[in-house]
């Protein structure tokens, strides 16, 4: 058995994989202990919201990055599968270990397993504490002059820039101190997290780069070439002015805190405006887990109860065209091209694409989240449900049933030069802008020398705009009348 002063501390990593701010991993190391890192795979604690083939992916590459990371630490990560309390009770007693620290997840299933573990824990006499490492601000310290949770963003995100000073990010350390004697550990590759036959995912390394070290380079590209086009710009899937740090942000790659003192460290050359748009956008994050901390239900019920009676048609063969990019719109199928050969979405198109199934093919909102979940290596419950609610106007601080996103305007719009169409929908490359999003107006002669047969090698579209439209805004307005 370990004496007080050599009894390892665990660190139990979940979504906080990098070493730089990361407050556990801190306390840690500052204990003059030695350090136990762990991932710990566990299928049970998620319920219904085990991770997507995309999350997997990223998983895969991120844990590999992070257990690298360590290496150079003089430390190496501990894999191992199961639940996450027998693999924690099985690891104290191989070590001896006399504290578990971690940092503090929320969503409803994890706070309940966090909050069991440490009562246990500490029952047994163990060190253990939780830290922040994923939010600016914590859902339980903003509130409104009422003493309530805040349902309105602007409001909210006032609050915590006026009221919360991130302070400075921790800096990662050179060394950790390691074990004599190390418990066994699961092999990344026997976990099956990267896709088999067939490989869908073979493209996405030509556009990600998972880790701590693609985290901080994502930051810096974006701030140094892109930042400065972002408050204008951040809606033209066809330009690289987003900054693309959501998976990043989502397996904790980078903090908030750490985005933020760099963004502020580069106002001056991207521009006061550019910089508060996109800080904005780290506090729509920071909303989403507001909402889902006090509304736990919020992946899987209307935060608005009146849409509980919502008529929804739910027909399972446009809900595949939808997934498949094959709906006759050019736009939303460029969309969701994009996201099964990336990974990921352009933000502009992802209103437009989950706009056009809920409100076009009245299909539930719940029905985009999961399928989005299991696609999208972003994919977070917060920001994930957060968005489809808002969109279907269920949601908190909703967009109005009214707005119904035409996926033929916003197209000429957002991408006038048809650069993102012609990229995600080669086969109507050909088309003139004047026909890019609305191939069914081109004359036969223009579809012909074009090489497009619609309805063989472009699908006709699978809804009428103006019909779908009035159908969506009647179901709309039913629900505001019986309320």
């Amino acid at each position: 058995m370990s004496s007080p002063r050599t009894a390892p501390v665990i660190v139990w990593f979940r979504q906080d994989l990098r070493l730089a701010d990361n407050p556990a991993l801190h306390a840690a190391v500052e204990s003059g202990r030695p350090v136990l890192p762990v991932f710990i795979l566990d299928a049970e604690t998620p319920g219904d919201w085990k991770l997507g083939g995309a999350a997997r992916w990223w998983l895969h590459h991120s844990l590999s990055a992070l257990n690298t990371r360590l290496d150079q630490t003089g430390n190496h990560l501990v894999l191992r599968a199961g639940n996450s309390h027998n693999v924690l009770k099985e690891l104290i007693k191989e070590t001896g270990a006399a504290a578990v620290y971690w940092n503090r997840r929320y969503e409803s299933s994890a706070r309940q397993r966090d909050s069991d573990i440490k009562s246990h824990l500490k029952e047994q006499g163990l060190d253990v504490q939780s830290f922040n490492a994923t939010l600016l601000v914590e859902p339980w310290t903003v509130k409104n002059k009422s003493g309530d949770p805040f349902r309105v963003f602007t409001p909210f995100w006032r609050s915590v820039r006026s009221e919360v000073d991130p302070g400075t990010p921790l800096k990662a350390p050179s060394q950790i101190q390691s074990l004599d004697k190390w418990p066994t550990s699961e092999e990344l590759d026997d976990w099956n997290l990267l896709p088999r036959n067939p490989d869908w995912a073979k493209d996405f390394p030509d556009v990600w780069t998972p880790g701590e070290d693609g985290a901080r380079q994502r930051l810096t590209d974006f701030l140094e070439d892109d930042a400065a086009h972002y408050a204008g710009g951040r809606d033209r899937p066809d330009k690289p002015w987003t900054s693309r740090l959501s998976p990043h942000l989502a397996f904790g790659e980078i903090s908030p805190r750490q985005i933020v003192a760099v963004a502020e460290s580069h106002r001056e050359t991207v521009g006061d405006k550019n910089t508060e748009k996109f800080l904005s956008e780290i506090g729509w994050r920071e909303f989403s887990y507001n909402l889902l901390y006090h509304f736990p239900n919020f992946p899987e019920q209307n935060y608005q109860d009146k849409f509980d009676r919502f008529p929804w048609l739910n027909n399972s063969d446009t809900l595949l065209a939808w997934q498949r990019g094959q709906t006759g719109y050019p736009i939303v199928d460029a969309g969701m091209r994009q996201l099964w050969q990336t990974g990921w979405m352009h933000n502009r198109v992802r209103m437009i694409t989950a706009s056009f199934l809920i409100k076009h093919l009245m299909t539930d909102w719940r029905e985009g989240e999961r399928w989005f979940w299991d696609t999208l290596v972003d994919a977070d419950l917060a920001n994930n449900s957060a968005s489809w609610q808002w969109v279907a106007g269920s949601g908190a601080d909703a967009a109005p049933y009214f707005r119904i996103f035409n996926p033929i305007t916003q197209g000429e719009k957002f991408d006038p030069n048809g650069e993102y169409i012609r990229k995600w929908v080669p086969e109507i490359a050909q088309l003139p802008n004047k026909f890019l999003n609305k191939p069914w107006e081109a004359g036969p002669i223009v579809l012909k020398d074009a090489g497009i047969e619609l309805g063989q090698t472009y699908p006709e579209p699978i809804v009428d705009h103006s019909a779908a439209r009035e159908r969506a805004l009647d179901a709309f307005k039913s629900l505001k009348e019986a309320a």
